[in-house]
């Protein structure tokens, strides 16, 4: 199937370009998404329409990222207000918006300080570089190692591929940086093992409370709390990253408050900015260390990207939305596993917290994610895979209990086509 992009704005003036066809679009712009053949224009709370007026249930939410969905008056009000005044000028003077959205972040959180940058990837890069200078500085280790997750995910940078956990993600791009190393996820032998092979060099672990792209897996409590322990056994730090799952998605504002835990060091992007690009890495005093010249953004924490974050921080806080991720995703769970029991040729389990939900298809079934996100688009439900073999239910935190019911019928309709 191939998309018809027809222009998206009317109005558009004669003197600008405008791509009108998928091969058109494919001419211009590199090769690096599997896309699915629609061309969205436009969107409104948990809802998007694509070029040829069809509606969508939007159930990505830009891959856990329109926290408060598509046109939100809280964002419209922010954006409008910020463009106004100052959008972007420079880290080398203070900013008001950058100092309020930090200020909320500490307060809301177990870190003390922030620093902005505009990604997950970037976020999880200044993470690993703040362990790093800990291991030099704080620990006098001259070659340091980061133990990280098999099938996690951390980002496309070189040293954040490397940190993730997948070779998919790394063919063709090696040498890769050299420093980390793998273990299972949930398997506290495993990284004791492998804590104990890197006595000496060990700095950080660096792990996913719940892993996204690794087939939406929570983590367990008990192998959490022990890595707490061993890290401060042996000062180590404990780096989270929290960039799919926090601000919310897990039915909490953190994912590693699941977890009874408190990291030293987390990263938080996606959902933060509600789709405005926006990443935070956030550490508590013990680590802050870096110093002027140590690392920099030119565009992170400009006044326009804080201003609109902050806004989607009180929203979430002012419209409870936290107890409708736990509610909605109670919902969406409740339903999923009676989805599960009517088609158990195909269907293996259900996971996840609050509204980040994976469907798991079963090896011996025909179908892949694709096939039911496919399928899904067909009957007007926006999905995304989380691997070859799980489906991922990620929408906008203000989700509706109708919304809901809409996507489980909608995934029923799916699967019974697909017998």
């Amino acid at each position: 199937m191939t998309a018809t992009l027809l222009p998206s704005v009317q109005s558009t003036p004669e003197s600008m370009p405008v791509v009108d066809s998928s091969s058109e679009f494919d001419r211009y712009v590199m090769d690096t998404y599997a896309r699915f053949p629609i061309a969205l224009e436009r969107g409104e709370g948990c809802k998007v329409w694509d070029t040829n007026g069809k509606e969508y249930l939007d159930f990505v939410a830009g891959i856990a990222t329109c926290t408060l969905g598509h046109a939100h008056p809280a964002m419209i009000k922010a954006v409008t207000e910020q463009i106004q005044k100052l959008h972007h000028v420079s880290n080398l003077y203070y900013l008001a918006p950058q100092g309020d959205l930090a200020k909320w972040l500490v307060q809301n959180s177990c870190a003390d300080k922030a620093f902005f940058c505009n990604s997950g990837a970037e976020a999880n890069e200044a993470a690993i570089k703040l362990a790093r200078k800990y291991a030099h500085t704080k620990l006098g280790i001259d070659d340091p190692m980061i133990l990280t997750a098999n099938a996690s995910f951390h980002g496309r940078t070189l040293a954040t591929i490397t940190a993730t956990g997948q070779p998919k993600y790394q063919k063709n791009f090696t040498p890769l940086v050299s420093g980390f190393d793998y273990v299972p996820y949930n398997d506290i032998a495993a990284l004791e093992t492998a804590v104990a092979k890197y006595k000496g060099r060990l700095c950080a672990i660096m792990l996913e409370p719940l892993q996204g792209e690794g087939g939406v897996r929570p983590g367990d409590r008990s192998y959490f709390q022990r890595i707490r322990e061993i890290c401060d056994e042996h000062k180590i730090l404990l780096i989270l990253d929290e960039v799919q799952v926090g601000m919310g998605r897990s039915g909490k504002l953190w994912g590693y408050e699941n977890l009874g835990i408190q990291p030293d060091v987390f990263t938080s992007a996606k959902g933060l900015g509600g789709g405005i690009p926006i990443g935070a890495m956030l550490c508590k005093s013990s680590c802050d260390i870096f110093v002027p010249g140590d690392h920099a953004s030119t565009f992170g924490g400009n006044p326009f990207a804080c201003h609109v974050a902050l806004s989607v921080c009180q929203t979430i806080v002012d419209d409870n939305l936290i107890a409708n991720a736990r509610e909605r995703g109670q919902q969406l769970k409740n339903g999923l596993e009676a989805i599960a029991q009517k088609y158990p040729d195909h269907i293996e389990t259900v996971r996840g917290w609050g509204l980040i939900v994976g469907l798991v298809i079963k090896e011996s079934s025909t179908l892949t994610a694709r096939d039911i996100v496919q399928g899904g688009i067909e009957q007007g439900l926006l999905l995304v895979p989380a691997g070859v073999k799980v489906v991922r239910f990620v929408p906008p935190l203000i989700v509706t209990a109708a919304e809901i019911d809409q996507a489980i019928a909608t995934i029923d309709k799916t699967l019974a086509s697909a017998k």
